[in-house]
């Protein structure tokens, strides 16, 4: 019962988000899963689990990579582009050699950009990423 009401809560709070509190929930889930996997890789036996949890870490970033609005703020989108693919060759890199270190470095170099974007989404309020949102549809 209580990782059923723990899972509702979650599904409520993604789907009443902004996408910026989205954007910013998934730089904490992918943080989540690459400390576990860290966590997992030296222990005998748990190699199953650090292999899921890099698996899980992957499959968000690459998320990112590929939600990336080529059209918008190109220079930023390449930036972030090539920092994404650094990202997903690092943590393929920890799957394969059981590289705590490659981890180490997805988290470096991630973590000053999701404080970026979570201290844009403090200081911008709702009605200023509503209106970013529907200036990004109408350029589409």
């Amino acid at each position: 019962m209580q990782s059923t009401t723990s899972e509702q809560y979650k599904l409520v709070q993604i789907t009443t988000a902004n996408p910026g509190e989205v954007l910013v929930a998934l730089y904490d889930g992918l943080f989540r899963f690459l400390l576990v996997a860290k966590h997992m890789l030296p222990q005998p036996g748990k190699r199953g689990q650090a292999g899921e949890a890099m698996s899980r870490a992957h499959a968000i970033v690459s998320e990112l990579y590929t939600g990336l609005d080529r059209n918008a703020y190109p220079e930023l989108v390449d930036n972030l582009s090539r920092v994404y693919e650094y990202c997903l060759g690092r943590i393929t890199q920890a799957n394969l050699k059981n590289d705590a270190k490659a981890i180490d470095d997805v988290i470096r170099v991630l973590t000053p950009i999701r404080e970026g974007f979570a201290q844009v989404v403090k200081n911008t309020s709702k009605e200023e990423l509503e209106a970013l949102r529907e200036a990004n549809h109408a350029k589409r």
